[in-house]
């Protein structure tokens, strides 16, 4: 049986990790829960990008894996991609930004200065700088080399994408800044973090319609049915917000 529209999910990866990181949530939907997840141009056995930074050229290519029927959910650079392409495409029934705010550098969480070393540190060494930090974004997690264990269980030790791919995301989590576009949005948005999110500040968890509790950047490693479970809810009620949803009810 075909999902309807109102349950079908567009899960987007984030920087370093291909689409195989949403295997992690496997085991957890409702049968009724369609589930896509397109791996961004560049990642995977996906074709890169002439210019990999253009949000023109990425919204032209993920025009047919971004349907307005469907719930958008991104994570980290992910969210930060989609919620770029919502006035660049037809926008969805919802997005969902999932460890991720408006914009992603923050003085009280990752600053620009950090993002700045981070991406003078991959120019030097982009195979170790990406392990590095597929390694500190879990550190909020409640076993964070259990996390690891997974993580790297799901995707291997192969980097999913090239240099440039990679360096033209870096630039995009310094340089789109959401803020504007988010303020009068044309769908609603729903925003999830970890309560204990390594790369967000305080006052951006805060924000946040709900926060997991037991995870950090990685929920869906850390807490897979907990997150089906929000995003469900948001399935169901795209206009409701997750403060309404009793999600704390969960065992």
């Amino acid at each position: 049986m075909t999902a309807t529209p109102e349950k079908r999910l567009v899960l987007l990866s984030g920087w370093g990790c291909d689409a195989r990181l949403w295997q992690a949530l496997d085991g957890h939907w409702s049968p009724e829960v369609d589930v896509e997840t397109p791996d961004w141009p560049g990642y995977g056995d996906r074709a890169a990008l002439d210019d990999p930074v253009s949000l023109e050229s990425l919204a032209d290519a993920m025009a047919n894996d971004l349907p307005s029927n469907a719930v958008w959910v991104g994570w980290s650079l992910g969210g930060l991609l989609a919620g770029a392409l919502i006035d660049r495409l037809p926008p969805p029934h919802a997005l969902v930004l999932l460890g991720i705010g408006e914009r992603f550098p923050h003085p009280q969480g990752v600053s620009a200065a950090d993002l700045t070393n981070f991406r003078d540190a991959f120019q030097r060494n982009p195979e170790a700088t990406r392990s590095h930090f597929l390694r500190w974004q879990l550190g909020g997690e409640p076993s964070p080399r259990r996390a690891h264990r997974r993580l790297r269980a799901i995707l291997g030790d192969d980097v999913p994408a090239s240099p440039a791919t990679l360096a033209a995301g870096l630039t995009q989590l310094a340089e789109i800044d959401n803020r504007a576009r988010l303020a009068t949005p044309p769908c609603p948005v729903h925003r999830l973090a970890g309560e204990a999110d390594p790369l967000l500040a305080p006052a951006v968890r805060e924000r946040a319609d709900y926060r997991l509790p037991e995870a950090g950047h990685c929920p869906l490693i850390s807490q897979p049915e907990r997150l089906v479970h929000a995003l469900a809810a948001i399935i169901v009620a795209p206009t409701q917000s997750l403060a309404e949803a009793a999600l704390e009810a969960m065992p």
